[in-house]
């Protein structure tokens, strides 16, 4: 299949463009490679393998200057912004995708606190010319990352798919939700099969410079203290980014047909008549932020210097997904311990700053 992978300089982007490659898909990777945190971490995912070798800073690529890999000769990247939706119409109408996995974003719950412009802007406006490039490009199937913030007020755990998640506590929730109705009526009326990703604290090598293990990692490396919200009193279904990238690939080659059993009467929220989905891709195993700061400290060989806040606006206690549906419908359930996941990570980082924990 021809694929577009949108932020493909992103964490989560990045390893599922070299997943379809290695299985031969052709990719064209899309990214603005915004500022939003260090550009060098999103440079070196789109280095990784030799993917791209000759792009620099600032460089303005328009629609049709594709950056070639001579590493993978199915892979074209191009640095372009969702928001530019003339652009956008060009490249699904020249290089005619069978599919649509749409990643980029604009990220991060407390980030939506102090700039909610971006967020109607990058995943509202961006989002929306997606949606549009596929109702008039023959699109087969879109795939989108929503998130497991749209889960809310809600209190039921393990988070399931088919409760109620009209209240929000970010903007950043409120435009993933905004992402799943607008995927609906486009199922609906122009019959695209969209399936939309709840993704739970996606973890792992390159992962997001934001994230708590890059800054706990970073912190308790250099021997300083780290934040610890809620006064530890949190827990995190922490899902192991392979794990997310292997459900990503199912849902692609899986799309949605419409649930013949659906009841207006009694309406699931997950699904629909129309080609319409929504999975949690979670661990279904949530681990306490202090088991998981333990992990690190036996990985790292160091304590960590713990300064006990209060829990921050927009944030949740605990997160927890419910993955029957994806286990029935797709035969997966992300299985990466821990411990695992964390000791891949801390690997990689320590490889990717040249850092020998030994002189630590």
């Amino acid at each position: 299949m021809k694929i577009l992978v949108t932020g493909t300089a992103g964490f989560i982007g990045s390893h599922l463009a070299i997943k379809l490659l290695q299985r031969g898909d052709e990719v064209v990777g899309l990214d603005n490679i915004n500022d939003y945190y260090d550009q060098n971490v999103k440079y070196g995912r789109l280095q990784r393998g030799g993917i791209i070798s000759n792009i620099e800073d600032g460089e303005n690529i328009k629609y049709n200057e594709f950056l070639t890999s001579s590493s993978y000769q199915n892979y074209k990247f191009i640095k372009l912004d969702l928001q530019d939706k003339e652009n956008i119409d060009k490249l699904f109408k020249e290089e005619k995708f069978d599919k649509v996995i749409n990643l980029a974003a604009q990220a991060g719950v407390r980030y939506s606190l102090t700039n909610p412009s971006a967020y109607i802007s990058s995943n509202i406006e961006g989002f929306m010319n997606i949606l549009e490039a596929c109702r008039y490009n023959d699109i087969k199937g879109l795939a989108y990352a929503s998130s497991s913030s749209v889960y809310g007020l809600n209190e039921a755990q393990p988070f399931s798919t088919s409760s109620n998640v009209d209240h929000p506590m970010s903007l950043y929730a409120a435009s993933k939700k905004s992402n799943e109705l607008m995927a609906h009526t486009y199922s609906h009326l122009y019959n695209i099969p969209t399936t939309g990703l709840r993704l739970f604290t996606v973890y792992g090598p390159w992962g997001r410079p934001d994230m708590a293990p890059y800054l706990f990692t970073k912190a308790i490396i250099e021997d300083k203290p780290i934040d610890v919200f809620n006064y530890a009193e949190m827990q995190r279904d922490f899902t192991y980014v392979d794990d997310i990238v292997e459900c990503i690939l199912r849902v692609n080659d899986n799309p949605p047909k419409g649930n013949k059993e659906w009841d207006g009467m009694n309406p699931d929220p997950s699904s629909s008549p129309a080609p319409y989905k929504i999975y949690n891709i979670g661990n279904n195993n949530p681990v306490k932020l202090m088991d998981f700061i333990e992990a690190l400290e036996k990985k790292i060989g160091k304590i960590a210097k713990k300064n006990m806040l209060p829990i921050q606006a927009g944030d949740v206690a605990s997160t927890y997904a419910d993955v029957s549906d994806l286990i029935t419908d797709l035969d997966y359930k992300p299985e990466t311990t821990i411990e695992e996941g964390i000791n891949h990570f801390v690997d990689w980082y320590v490889e990717f700053f040249k850092i020998d924990l030994e002189q630590k």
